[in-house]
């Protein structure tokens, strides 16, 4: 099986646990949380929620960074090609992302900040398609970015996978429970983040295939 048939058929899989999240799981959540919770959520889970905030501009300092290394006729070792991968996933995610937001258009669970549009507060559900603004839940940009990183590291170093996947669990589990995010988002945004994460794999020769530059 190819890796774009793989690939296809996750999209299917990811498809229909969002079309279920949203029709059955995603108010319940977001009700239950704001009920049982309300600021509290925020408070407990806020700060595994900013465990992707350092990435966007820690990929921007590596690919200048490791860019002007490789202008300088210099060659990068497996361990820093990695390094390199993850902040290009890293970038074009963040660049997806925002195109996927307002190609959906989707209020938040909550109303958090600057009285965003939200389900609890406004009762607004469902896709705007083709708005910006307050419809910019889906997908979940935290989720896709810690995907973009973790997908690489996940190809190249298979041997931390648990590690991995706690991370991955811990900022899914912070977003939802902090009612930052629907179910739904974070499915989505996940597997954003890991496919191109992946593509960049192939893109670097990472993963599977040989390493890349001399060996660590």
């Amino acid at each position: 099986m190819s890796a774009l048939q793989r690939w296809l058929g996750a999209l299917a899989l990811v498809a229909v646990a969002v079309a279920v999240s949203y029709t059955w799981l995603d108010r319940p959540i977001a009700t239950w949380m704001h009920g049982h919770l309300a600021h509290q959520g925020q408070r407990i889970f806020m700060p595994l929620t900013r465990i992707p905030d350092p990435l966007i501009p820690a990929a921007v300092i590596a690919f200048v960074g490791f860019g002007l290394w490789l202008m300088a006729g210099r060659r990068l070792s497996k361990a820093v090609t990695v390094v390199f991968a993850c902040s290009l996933s890293v970038a074009m995610t963040e660049v997806t992302k925002n195109l996927l937001k307002w190609v959906f258009g989707r209020p938040w669970p909550e109303t958090w900040t600057h009285n965003n549009l939200s389900f609890i507060h406004d009762r607004a559900y469902g896709f705007h398609w083709f708005h910006g603004g307050d419809f910019a839940s889906f997908p979940s940009g935290h989720m896709a970015a810690t995907l973009a990183v973790i997908s690489v590291l996940w190809l190249c170093y298979p041997r931390l996978r648990l590690l991995y996947a706690a991370v991955v669990l811990a900022v899914a589990v912070a977003l939802v429970g902090a009612n930052f995010h629907f179910l739904s988002d974070v499915i989505a945004g996940g597997f954003v983040g890991a496919s191109i994460g992946w593509i960049v794999t192939l893109l670097f020769g990472l993963g599977a295939g040989p390493a890349v530059g001399p060996e660590d």
